[in-house]
């Protein structure tokens, strides 16, 4: 990831100056105790399998990305020409820790991992993401999801 440091000053300023979006309700609630929870993978990495869609510039909805999938089945098209995409191609699980996530199922520290997860292109508007996650956070509720890794990129 490029450090603002390496930013000229007016790009810095931009990159400060953007706007954080606000939201009239706090969504969070507790999440039940680790080994009772059913986990999905919600990250903002731009990943999808070779055979979706890649991201477009400005999109707001997401990729599905089924739990058996293989690492050199994901390709990354966040389209921030400013994100490192170094530890992605030598590591997928810094950005989309799958195997991490089953691995805690099979030593029983979490109940289960998720049938599907999910990847937005985090270099889009949050508000404009609104809707997405709403439709989501359904699916997931159908899914008996009860806790989400998010993983922001």
């Amino acid at each position: 990831m490029v450090r603002l440091s390496q930013y000229s000053e007016s790009e810095r300023q931009h990159l400060l100056d953007l706007p954080c979006p606000t939201f009239a309700t706090t969504p969070f609630v507790s999440g039940p105790p680790l080994a009772e929870a059913r986990v999905a993978l919600l990250s903002t990495a731009g990943l999808h399998r070779l055979t979706d869609r890649p991201f477009a510039v400005g999109e707001s909805g997401y990729r599905l990305i089924p739990k058996g999938v293989k690492a050199n089945e994901l390709i990354m098209s966040h389209i921030s020409t400013n994100f490192d995409r170094t530890g992605f191609q030598q590591d997928v699980n810094m950005v989309f820790p799958l195997d991490r996530l089953n691995e805690l199922a099979d030593e029983g520290v979490i109940a289960s991992v998720a049938d599907y997860h999910y990847s937005f292109m985090g270099a889009t508007d949050p508000g404009g993401m609104a809707d997405e996650a709403r439709g989501l956070a359904e699916i997931l509720k159908k899914d008996q999801v009860n806790a989400v890794l998010l993983v922001p990129v």
